[in-house]
């Protein structure tokens, strides 16, 4: 059966959109199909596929419209709840105001945490600094963003860069409470796309989401593939930094010297079209290098060595809480208390 641009097929035991048909350059070869997944867990990735060459490839067509009406007619109750739900995701694919992220996650979602989502949306191009206070869960607000983003397909290329000791720990959360599965970028993972697909391939090239430790990135090695892989600019895409403060400039002498991460990052944050950077710590106590953090994040409000003292253009990009702050709206979180087990004896000479 032939199939053409537009048409929903399935390959592989999923559903694709079928976006480019290459026809054969000779009638004894195959079709090469351009497929985009439909599927929850795989959004908008990509796949090309020779058409004759799959065993379970199928167009699904006007036969599947055919046998809708062979089992009878729905229960009025279960039609009408059919279509509110096709409603609400037509709606939320384009309303700020609505969300779908919260209930695709396999985790209670604090009432507090839907705010930097809230504030997400209501960008054109997310650029956000989520700087609550240790323990109030920045990567459960960051992965409701990205779920948030995946979903209205705003969002296909994915790269969380975090310190080396919290790589596993992002990519079990992501999976366990998001349903979404990052790479772990290291030498491993380079070395084995080597071995399978030839030393010249680019490895970013292999996976849409990846993770990899700050260590990693500001290495040559890998950033130098990453900049080819993302251009000068890519569309539909979310840098997501993980300890953002360990990105700014040091600060030790009057002015703020880039640092090697500093420079990568900098270099690599305008070709993502979406950025989140997640800090407990995000101001250092100096000016200038809180400043150039941010021109970083949006440098369209922000310029590096002008002092950030305009409240409500810092609100427009942060969102910063402190467990005091919810406690006081009737949050429930462990206060601290330091109390001195014995008191020092005075030393008699």
């Amino acid at each position: 059966m032939s199939v053409v641009t537009g048409q929903i097929v399935r390959v592989r035991s999923r559903q694709y959109l079928v976006e480019d048909v290459v026809a054969k350059p000779l009638v004894k070869e195959d079709t090469l199909v351009c497929l985009s997944c439909l599927e929850d867990d795989a959004l908008g990735e990509q796949l090309e596929v020779l058409w004759e060459r799959e065993v379970d490839a199928k167009v699904i067509g006007k036969t599947s419209w055919e046998s809708i009406a062979n089992r009878g007619f729905d229960n009025p109750r279960l039609f009408s709840a059919y279509l509110h739900t096709l409603r609400w995701n037509c709606v939320t694919s384009t309303d700020p105001k609505l969300f779908q992220a919260p209930y695709r996650a396999g985790i209670e979602v604090k009432a507090y945490q839907l705010e930097p989502l809230r504030k997400a949306l209501l960008m054109p191009r997310v650029a956000l600094f989520i700087a609550d206070d240790v323990g109030l869960g920045k990567t459960i607000e960051a992965g409701l963003i990205l779920r948030e983003m995946l979903m209205r397909q705003k969002v296909r290329r994915v790269l969380i860069s975090c310190p080396p000791s919290v790589v596993r720990q992002w990519q079990e959360e992501m999976e366990s409470r998001f349903g979404l599965t990052f790479v772990i970028f290291d030498r491993e993972f380079v070395a084995s796309r080597r071995q399978e697909r030839g030393y010249g391939i680019n490895p970013w090239t292999t996976h849409s989401r990846f993770i990899i430790s700050h260590a990693l990135l500001r290495d040559e090695t890998y950033a130098a593939p990453l900049r080819d892989w993302l251009g000068d600019f890519t569309g539909a895409s979310m840098l997501i930094l993980d300890e953002a403060h360990n990105a700014a400039p040091a600060s030790g002498t009057k002015y703020a010297v880039d640092s090697q991460l500093t420079r990568t990052v900098r270099d690599i944050a305008p070709r993502f079209e979406h950025k989140l950077f997640l800090s407990a710590t995000p101001h250092n106590g100096h000016s200038n290098s809180f400043a150039a953090l941010l021109e970083i994040l949006d440098p369209q409000r922000f310029c590096r060595g002008v002092p950030v003292r305009d409240r409500k253009l810092l609100d427009t990009v942060m969102v910063r809480r402190l467990k005091q702050d919810l406690r006081e709206i009737g949050e429930e979180f462990p206060e601290r208390r330091v109390i001195p087990m014995y008191k020092q004896k005075k030393i008699l000479r």
